[in-house]
């Protein structure tokens, strides 16, 4: 009876060590989606301020749209008005319409460029925050399943949770190091 292997002590050791992986994986994933949260939410804060600053130019831009408009009109209704007896008064009126226009229209031609820069950077920044998204969304099922995989002892399911903590690392370090990255269909299908 003596030689007889103790079956408790090697399902023992083979627990403890598949406890022990699964703690090692969690504090990894767990310390990677710590460091990409705070990127992420870094990267949210500059996708707010672009925003605004976004819809803050275009506002602008219209306000100087308007006020050309309005001084064409002015221009316009000026030109009609225009006699021989006005017509001094109403060229140098004229002349200061014109000089209005031209400066709402280099403006505007400013504005737009600024405001489509801003949207530019924007749809890059978005970019980014969808790889950190998909990241935290494969890390976060990845964790799901070695908690199941810790209470099943499933060791298949261990491998599958690796798969999703892979794919989350390839997309938490595209986001980290701005790398060309992302499963468009992925994002469709999630947004």
């Amino acid at each position: 009876m003596e030689n007889l292997p103790d079956i408790n002590s090697d399902n023992n050791a083979s627990r403890d060590r598949l406890n022990s992986t699964i703690a090692v994986l969690v504090a990894i994933l767990a310390a990677f989606m710590a460091v990409t949260k705070v990127k992420d939410d870094n990267i949210v804060q500059a996708m707010l301020q672009d925003k605004s600053d976004a819809v803050d130019t275009w506002s602008e831009y219209q306000s100087k749209k308007i006020k050309q408009h309005v001084m064409e009109l002015g221009r316009d209704q000026s030109q009609v008005l225009r006699t021989a007896q006005n017509a001094a008064l109403v060229d140098e009126q004229l002349k200061r319409y014109e000089s209005e226009i031209d400066r709402y229209k280099k403006d505007e031609d400013d504005l737009q460029a600024k405001a489509q820069g801003l949207e530019a950077q924007y749809d890059a920044l978005n970019y980014r925050d969808d790889q950190f998204d998909l990241s935290d969304a494969a890390l976060s099922v990845s964790l799901a399943m070695l908690a199941v995989t810790a209470l099943t002892r499933k060791r298949w399911l261990l491998w599958a949770s690796l798969i999703f903590a892979v794919f989350g690392f390839i997309m938490g370090i595209g986001g980290l190091f701005s790398l060309h990255l992302h499963p468009d269909w992925l994002t469709k299908l999630l947004t």
